[in-house]
């Protein structure tokens, strides 16, 4: 539920940055700012300003290749909103 997902809220890592690096490009909008702030399962990325987005990055598994998959994107969204399913 959403409420699990935010008490596990973590804060950004290279990796999770790297991920979202990949990303950026399918995020639908160039971005001057792209920075990881937060992320659960989705994915919080600073995008210049106030503005922030929430990402859902699937990966697949080691036997399909390992590749990473942008699902979905919300936006606009707040540093401080909570990070739920989407």
């Amino acid at each position: 539920t959403g409420s699990l997902l935010a008490m596990n809220v973590k804060d950004a890592t290279p990796e999770v940055q790297q991920i979202c690096n990949k990303m950026k490009p399918h995020a639908g909008k160039k971005f001057d700012v792209f920075t990881v702030k937060t992320f659960t399962t989705q994915v919080v990325v600073h995008v210049g300003e106030d503005e922030f987005m929430h990402l859902c990055v699937h990966k697949t598994l080691p036997h399909a290749g390992g590749k990473l998959e942008l699902h979905r994107v919300q936006t606009p969204k707040t540093h401080n909103d909570p990070i739920g399913f989407f």
